[in-house]
This record gives structure tokens, sequence and C-alpha cells, in this order.
């Protein structure tokens, strides 16, 4: 097989959606925890959520200059409700049930422990494929 047929699309490892009990709160009717169905987003879908969430921040002593930041809580939010399919956090009966009328408050309100929703935003960034760190990246290269 020749270097370009490698990158044929037939060759590509589709990655499946998972299951992953978002938190305790929720359980079955034998007291187990309810088991979220979770999506890969792609990297299209990473960069439209970034980029909505990017902000113009202006630079000190310098006037009508800006540079860009991200609002790291707003876009973890937004990559945890991409990767949801069940339950559908856009739902709006599922929504009326708690009071909210948005998936972002939506999700707070069914993992609204902090331990909870620190692990499913750890379980999400890595199962996306977000595991290396930048440090981690660097030392490679270096060796």
């Amino acid at each position: 097989m020749s270097n370009f047929a490698q990158f044929m699309k037939k060759n590509k490892v589709v990655k499946e959606n998972v299951t992953f009990a978002a938190t305790a709160s929720l359980t079955d009717e034998k007291g187990n925890p309810v088991l979220w169905t979770l999506r890969p987003i792609s990297s299209k879908e990473n960069t439209e959520l970034r980029e909505s969430c990017m902000r113009e921040i202006p630079v000190k002593g310098k006037p009508n200059m800006f540079r860009q930041k991200i609002n790291t809580g707003e876009y973890i939010t937004k990559l945890l409700i991409a990767s949801c399919v069940v339950p559908d956090l856009y739902d709006a009966e599922l929504q009326d049930s708690y009071g909210v009328s948005t998936p972002e408050e939506l999700l707070f309100a069914l993992v609204d422990a902090p331990g909870e929703y620190d692990a499913f935003t750890n379980f999400i960034q890595k199962f996306n494929g977000f595991n290396v760190s930048m440090e981690d990246k660097v030392e490679e290269a270096k060796n």
C-alpha cells in the first residue's frame, strides 16, 4: 500500500460514542447512576466553539489596541454541551422540569456538584483528545 493510499477515508478509524455517569445524583430504579451518551466532536466544531468564546481585551497603555482572550469556563461548558447526545440538553421539556431555559443552565442543574462537574470536564477533554499538555509536547519535541 502506498503512503497516499494510507490516507484514504476507508483507513480512518471512526471514534464511537461512549457512556459516562456524569453525576451520582441521577439514578435508575436500581440506584445505579444514569449513564449519559457522549459523542466526539470534530476539530472544526472545536474551532467554532473556541472562536465563539473569544473576547477582545484592551491592551493596557495602548489605546485602540486589543488582544484576544478565550473565556475558558464558557468554552468548557460549550464543549460539554456539544458532546452530549443523551440527555438532550436542548430539550424544552427537560429544561422546564429544572426551571431553566438554556442548555448551559440545564447542564449546571443536572451536574450541580463541583467535583462531578470537574470529573465530567476531564473525561470529555480526554475523550476528545486533550490528554497531552503543552509542556508534554514541548518535552517530547526536545527529545
